[in-house]
């Protein structure tokens, strides 16, 4: 069999469901909560029984055309729903409403970063739609034939964000989705759980041989709830399909469902087609019209968003853009970054400070940086006495953790235990004198030519200062010494 790593390329488009937090659902009022019994949120709209109407929550709309604005898509003035038909447990009315034709919004983009180099990802549109409820299996196990059904779900407010097959590897698909989540959670619009199915995605999948423009025949992968499984399914997908061509198969165009447990995906069925879905207008909503204001007076309430607070923290701060890529994952954190810098000039250590020791924490304990104890005001105060030289790095890391303990500012703690850097150089030549005559035996080799003996002398005097030394003056003292006793 011949070699198919660099002889097929992928294209990936991704569908993305992202449910909307409104207080109540799409098209009635019952609540739009998760976690809630089975089959409590629930009233006739929901059900689709005989004589019921749907009434469009206006809110729904706003946090929709939100959404195309940032991801600059042209929002249409008129959009219409239409009923999307098809039979499944979880479906009770038989029916789902979404929008088909004229989708509220088309054309747009969102750019990830690669190495360095920005890249755009088209988005084809954005429609909205009504969720489906729930099958409940036994301990996850789809195969068992008792399983239930919660309702809760049907109705709840989702986008569907659909991109152009522009995604040509797993981890763009992975870098694609991690920007997205950003963009609705800086907007507000989303929870994005997606272990809660809050966020959801599907991918269409295909190859073909590098070179060629046709498409290959897509296949559709279903249940990817993470961004590490999205990367593992198209792998495995990208692969399978390879495999197939060189052995003189050909795809079908087919939905898999990804088994996370197993790392493979099975088939379900056959891809439907659009006219599957026999899609015709939902005659019970009328069209949707959006005013050129109400668009306008929308775009105002958009906040900075990811890519362009990265470029201009990088810009303003000076910080590496790594470190700025992390800030910017929520817009929260970020934020918290922003307020400490009013305390502090060193920003890159600063930085430092939060995607190290700060976001540790916040890992550790499962909180969020909203619920870390120490203020923006101590740990850039904190960084400010590092700066001056009152500290050094490693006393920090006392007072850091003695912040979190007492919630005592800096300065306090500082005082109080007599953490104030030692940068006399009088003083610490005496210290070196001490630990040079101490450790004679080590001092012989050192002279001798086994110099990795230097970080020993340094362990020995900072041990002595109890880490309160001033580390720079420490190596440029301790190298002149022993540098002058080489000479003799």
């Amino acid at each position: 069999m011949t070699d198919s790593r660099n002889k097929y390329e992928a294209v990936i488009g991704l569908e993305v469901h992202a449910q909307l937090k409104t207080k109540s659902k799409i098209f009635c009022n019952c609540p739009n909560l998760f976690g809630k019994d089975p089959n409590t949120l629930v009233c006739p709209v929901c059900l689709g029984l005989p004589g019921v109407l749907p009434v469009l929550n206006k809110k729904a709309v706003e946090y929709s055309i939100k959404t195309a604005l940032a991801l600059k898509c042209r929002v249409a003035p008129f959009s219409i729903f239409a009923r999307k038909n098809y039979f499944y447990p979880d479906l009770p009315k038989g029916y789902q409403i979404s929008q088909f034709e004229e989708p509220l919004s088309e054309n747009g983009y969102l750019e990830i970063e690669i190495d360095g180099n920005w890249k755009k990802i088209r988005i084809k549109r954005i429609h909205m739609e009504e969720d489906a409820g729930k099958l409940i299996h036994p301990e996850g196990d789809e195969s068992v034939s008792e399983s239930k059904i919660d309702i809760n779900r049907c109705g709840v407010p989702l986008i569907e964000i659909v991109s152009e097959p522009d995604i040509t590897t797993p981890v763009e698909a992975h870098l694609y989705l991690k920007k997205l989540k950003q963009v609705l959670s800086y907007l507000d619009i989303s929870d994005c759980n997606m272990e809660e199915g809050s966020l959801r995605c599907d991918a269409n999948v295909s190859i073909r041989k590098k070179g060629e423009k046709s498409l290959g025949v897509k296949t559709e992968v279903k249940n990817l709830n993470s961004f590490k499984n999205v990367e593992k399914a198209l792998d495995f997908e990208i692969n399978r399909q390879k495999k197939i061509l060189e052995q003189g198969g050909h795809i079908l165009q087919e939905t898999l469902y990804w088994d996370a447990r197993k790392n493979q995906a099975f088939i379900m069925r056959r891809k439907e087609y659009s006219d599957d879905y026999r899609y015709f207008p939902e005659p019970d909503l009328i069209p949707l019209k959006v005013s050129t204001e109400w668009i306008e007076k929308i775009r105002k309430t958009i906040p900075e968003l990811p890519n362009e607070k990265k470029k201009r923290l990088i810009k303003q701060y000076n910080i590496p853009s790594y470190n700025a890529e992390i800030l910017i994952d929520s817009k929260e954190l970020a934020d918290y970054f922003e307020k400490c810098t009013k305390f502090c000039s060193d920003y890159r250590t600063l930085s430092n400070w939060i995607i190290g020791d700060v976001l540790y924490i916040l890992n550790e304990k499962k909180i969020s940086i909203t619920e870390f104890r120490i203020p923006p005001e101590f740990l850039g105060t904190m960084v400010k006495l590092i700066e001056n030289k009152t500290i050094s790095g490693k006393i920090a890391k006392e007072v850091f953790e003695e912040m979190l303990k007492t919630g005592k500012s800096p300065e306090d703690i500082v005082k109080t235990k007599n953490l104030i850097q030692l940068t006399d150089e009088d003083k610490i030549s005496d210290i070196i004198e001490t630990v040079l005559k101490e450790n004679k035996e080590e001092l012989e080799k050192y002279l001798n030519g086994k110099e990795k003996l230097f970080g020993f002398f340094i362990g020995q005097i900072m041990k002595k200062t109890r880490g309160k030394a001033n580390p720079q003056i420490v190596n440029k003292l301790l190298k002149n010494k022993l540098d002058r006793l080489k000479e003799k």
